[in-house]
């Protein structure tokens, strides 16, 4: 990439601000190619230039891909006035500016959520032409009957709407049932409303993987981490 002021680069790789950077800069605690810069006009190539800032190496990324185990009770949002959102879970370490959650889980539904400040790669996940598979578990008080599993796999209509061929199998029968669900497309609150129009009552719901990435299982609830270049291909 060409050069760019160095202020910027810094401030863009976290929560602080320009002014901030330029402070940091002027302070001395700021090293290109090993030789203190304090001029804070200064620019830098992060491709050919090793930049120190404090003492470590600044590891710059265009953009940052997240894994959130999201909790119960959590809004998926960038802000809130009045919750607490799936960005506030983020540690300082991952925050910068302009993350956002590249879709949405209901405030009660846990699970994957991915969170990220790259635009384009959200709508390419999202958007009804390149929409990812996105797997869920979902449990209900009683067994559904078969003709609205058949329905739902087939593409049923709920309201005014044409779903998409959905896969639903049962996992698990012992104090509840579990069905693995996988959605071709992003309604609002579909599996919520497509269990709603059966015979039984949705209890819980858990997104489990998106695209071909499983939710890493090590992940405690509210915990995330960097997603992998390698796990980024199976996202697509």
């Amino acid at each position: 990439m060409s050069k760019e002021r160095l202020d910027k680069l810094i401030s863009s790789q976290s929560m602080m601000t320009r002014s901030e950077a330029s402070k940091l800069i002027r302070s001395g605690n700021v090293k290109v190619n090993g030789e203190v810069i304090k001029n804070t006009s200064a620019k830098a190539d992060t491709e050919s230039d090793t930049i120190e800032v404090c003492g470590e190496i600044l590891n710059y990324k265009k953009h940052i891909y997240i894994m959130l185990n999201k909790p119960a009770g959590i809004v998926s949002a960038s802000r809130d006035n009045n919750e607490k959102t799936v960005v506030d879970l983020v540690p300082e370490s991952l925050k910068r500016p302009g993350l956002f959650p590249a879709g949405r889980l209901d405030k009660d539904t846990t699970g994957f959520v991915l969170i990220t400040d790259d635009g384009e790669f959200a709508h390419d996940i999202l958007s009804p032409k390149h929409h990812i598979d996105k797997t869920y578990l979902a449990s209900t008080d009683v067994l559904i009957d078969e003709k609205y599993l058949d329905s739902m796999r087939n593409g049923m209509i709920l309201g005014d709407e044409q779903l998409l061929e959905a896969e639903i199998d049962l996992i698990e029968n012992e104090d509840s049932p579990v069905y693995k669900i996988i959605l071709r497309e992003g309604k609002y609150h579909q599996i919520k409303r497509m269990i709603g129009s059966t015979n039984a009552v949705l209890t819980s719901l858990r997104r489990i993987r998106m695209g071909n990435l499983d939710l890493d299982e090590s992940l405690a609830s509210g915990e995330c981490r960097e997603i992998t270049e390698d796990e980024m291909k199976l996202i697509k």
